[in-house]
């Protein structure tokens, strides 16, 4: 009941940046029409906040949600309308949603981001789909191409300042950028030899922090897929430095921790003999036991998606 209070409390909070952005939408337009794909935990509370949050049901309504894995899963779940029950993705078209806002899995923007955006603004939130180069180049081209004037919204999620790292790169300052990611081990779900690693630290009954991986997030995302979202945004964030080559990740476990903790470290120009300029931003987001996604950032999420409005073509964080 504790967790849920401050959930909901997280959610209000968070929700206050957008308020002023849809009384006005409200007042001055139809409602935009989402498409949520995904019906796992994430994708059931935006689809809810929709329908009944006073704020986001004043300016939008479900054009469709579609669970991939499971396609019969939104309408046996009795809460949806008929029209809005959408069994396969393919058929997005029919809907006519003005946003798409993916919770499932990475392979639907490799699969379906540049047809999204031929039709609506798109939010993924699995960005790890973006260490592929052939998937970030396709949505790049679909949302910068003057043929549309849709855009592709990169939740800011756990990454604070992500807009401030991306102006620094626009102008050419920005010099690193470490993303530390420091995680409890039921929190991590990690495969190959970063999971190896962390078994056998377990196995040796360490306790504290221990390092599991430092360097490039591009050589991490494909054992923890689902624990580095944050750093593939600061990467998408940061392509003159590299970005997924770029960019130093790091992956921590803490088997004390009861919380995730984000670590953003960014370095930008020095004069001569100076030391350079360095903001360091830390978020300590608390989780349930064996939760991937903490408590605030289904309230990030909501926010986000508020806010994915009104910029037209090209790659926009939110």
């Amino acid at each position: 009941a504790r967790r849920r209070r401050r959930r909901v409390a997280d959610t209000m909070a968070s929700l206050q940046g957008a308020r002023r952005f849809l009384s006005s939408a409200a007042g001055s337009a139809q409602k935009r029409r989402v498409g949520i794909v995904g019906f796992g935990a994430v994708g059931k509370y935006l689809a809810a906040a929709v329908q009944n949050d006073p704020i986001a049901s004043s300016a939008l309504e479900l054009a469709f949600v579609c669970e991939p894995i499971d396609p019969g899963a939104v309408a046996s779940s009795g809460l949806f309308e008929p029209a809005v029950c959408l069994e396969d993705i393919a058929d997005f078209r029919s809907k006519g949603a003005d946003l798409i806002v993916e919770v499932a899995h990475a392979s639907i923007s490799a699969k379906y981001g540049p047809a999204f955006l031929e039709h609506a603004d798109y939010m993924p939130a699995s960005i790890t789909a973006f260490v592929d180069d052939e998937v970030e180049r396709a949505c790049r081209d679909a949302a910068e191409s003057p043929a549309n004037d849709f855009g592709l919204y990169i939740p800011s999620g756990a990454l604070w300042g992500a807009r401030d790292i991306q102006k620094m790169d626009e102008r050419g300052s920005l010099r690193a950028v470490t993303v530390t990611m420091c995680k409890a081990p039921h929190h991590l779900k990690i495969s190959g030899p970063v999971g190896e690693k962390m078994a056998a630290l377990l196995a040796e009954g360490v306790t504290g922090e221990h390092v599991l991986y430092e360097g490039p997030i591009r050589d991490l995302a494909a054992d923890a897929p689902n624990n580095v979202n944050t750093m593939a945004a600061a990467a998408l964030a940061s392509p003159s430095i590299g970005g997924f080559d770029g960019l130093n990740a790091r992956l921590v476990m803490d088997t004390e921790t009861e919380a995730h903790v984000v670590t953003v470290e960014v370095e930008g120009p020095a004069k001569p003999g100076a030391k350079p300029f360095k903001q360091t931003t830390v978020r300590y987001n608390p989780a349930e036991v064996g939760a991937v996604t903490g408590d605030a950032t289904y309230a990030s999420f909501l926010s986000s998606m508020l806010e994915s409005s009104g910029k037209g073509r090209g790659v926009h964080f939110c």
